[in-house]
C-alpha cells in the first residue's frame, strides 16, 4: 500500500518531542519518506520555546519526557498554538489520557507506536477541519448569544471570545452543524478522528465537558448540548 500524500497537499511542517532518540529518528525517516517536514526535539524544558517559535503544522508529543513532562507542556502552549496535539503515551492508565486531552491535546497513541497508525491519525487531525467545513456548507453559526465562526475559528458568547483548544472547536462546529439531530459516538469517532469507536474511549465526553461551560451551558442541567443515552449528543437549535 502507498502510505504518501497527495503530491498537491503542501508539506506540513511536524515536531517530534521525543527523548528516546532510535524512536524519533524511525518516526522521522517514515514521515519524511510519506513527504513530511519533520524537526526533532529530545529535552522537555526545550519543547515549549519550540513549539511557540516554530508554530509547526502538527506536534507529536510524548508523555514522558526529560526536563517537563508532556501533559506540562501541553498545558503551557495551548493559550497560544492552535495546531492539533498528538501525544505518545507507553501507558495504558485512561487517566493519562483523559488528562492529556484536559490539558489541550487533539489525540493520542500508545506505545509501541505503529508508523501507519500514527501517520492515519496525524492525516485525520491536520485533514478534519477542511471536512467539517466541507461537510456544513456554512462558515458561519448563530444561537442567539453564541456565534461560530469556521473561517477564523473562532466563537463567541455575548460578544466576548471563547478559549476553545482545535479539538474543541472542531467538535463544536459539528455539534452545531447538526443542530437538532443526534450525533453518535460512532460518528463523531468517524468525522474528528477518522476511526471507529471502541466503546471505551472517552476523549469525546471528556470534550464536551469542557465545552459546556465555556458555551454557557450548566454541566449538571445541560441546555444546548444534551447528552442522548445510550446514542450520543444533541446539540440544540433553540436552547
Amino acid at each position: 500500500m502507498d502510505d504518501s500524500l497527495d503530491s498537491s497537499r503542501h508539506q506540513d511542517h511536524v515536531l517530534i518531542i521525543e527523548d528516546d532518540e532510535r524512536l524519533a529518528h524511525l518516526t522521522r525517516d517514515y514521515l519524511e519518506a510519506n513527504e513530511f517536514q519533520v524537526a526533532l526535539e529530545y529535552d522537555g524544558a526545550r519543547a515549549v520555546e519550540r513549539i511557540l517559535d516554530e508554530q509547526p503544522d502538527i506536534v507529536i508529543l510524548d508523555l514522558m519526557l526529560p526536563g517537563e513532562d508532556g501533559l506540562s507542556i501541553c498545558r503551557r502552549v495551548r493559550g497560544q498554538y492552535a495546531g492539533p496535539i498528538l501525544m505518545l503515551t507507553a501507558r495504558t492508565d485512561d487517566m493519562d489520557q483523559v488528562l492529556g486531552l484536559e490539558m489541550g491535546a487533539d489525540d493520542y497513541v500508545p506505545k509501541p507506536v505503529q508508523p501507519r497508525v500514527l501517520l492515519a491519525r496525524m492525516r485525520a487531525l491536520l485533514r478534519r477541519a477542511d471536512a467539517l467545513d466541507a461537510a456544513s456548507g456554512a462558515t458561519r453559526l448563530n444561537f442567539g448569544d453564541l456565534l461560530i465562526d469556521s473561517a477564523t475559528r473562532e466563537a463567541w458568547l455575548n460578544d466576548e471570545r471563547i478559549d476553545l483548544t482545535s479539538a474543541e472547536f472542531d467538535l463544536l462546529w459539528l455539534l452545531a452543524g447538526n443542530a437538532g439531530h443526534v450525533l453518535t459516538r460512532e460518528e463523531i469517532f468517524s468525522q474528528l478522528r477518522g476511526i471507529k469507536y471502541d466503546g471505551q474511549d472517552r476523549s469525546i465526553d471528556v470534550r464536551v465537558s469542557r465545552i459546556r461551560p465555556k458555551i454557557g451551558d450548566d454541566p449538571n442541567q445541560p441546555h444546548r448540548i444534551k447528552t442522548v443515552r445510550s446514542k450520543g449528543y444533541l446539540f440544540v437549535k433553540d436552547s
